[in-house]
């Protein structure tokens, strides 16, 4: 009985991480880690980006005022710098590099 549920259980766990291997990229958890790294690559030179930059454009906001808007959402940021805006460059995210680096803004706080 044992032997015959072997090719069973393999098959279950086969099924299982093929399932997993499904799952949405977006599923995973962000990395605010990327965020910085691409915030100081790409948003430095117009948004203050950390606590150790000095200065950016008057025109574009720091990322800890952004950070601490009552209606802060890195989901709704994360959307946001999919769509292109006429006063920021469009640097072609993916959805995982937003949601990176709102999850960045988001420690900025």
């Amino acid at each position: 009985m044992i032997a015959r549920l072997a090719p069973v259980r393999a098959g279950v766990c086969g099924l299982l991480s093929i399932m997993a291997g499904a799952l949405p990229l977006a599923a995973r958890a962000a990395d605010a880690e990327h965020g910085e790294v691409m915030a100081k690559r790409w948003c430095a030179s117009c948004h203050v980006v950390s606590s150790d930059q000095k200065t950016g454009s008057t025109q574009a906001p720091p990322f800890s005022a952004i950070a601490k808007m009552p209606d802060f959402d890195a989901a709704k940021v994360a959307f946001f710098l999919l769509a292109p805006h006429p006063q920021m460059p469009d640097i072609g995210l993916t959805r995982n590099d937003a949601a990176d680096l709102a999850a960045y803004i988001a420690n900025q706080k």
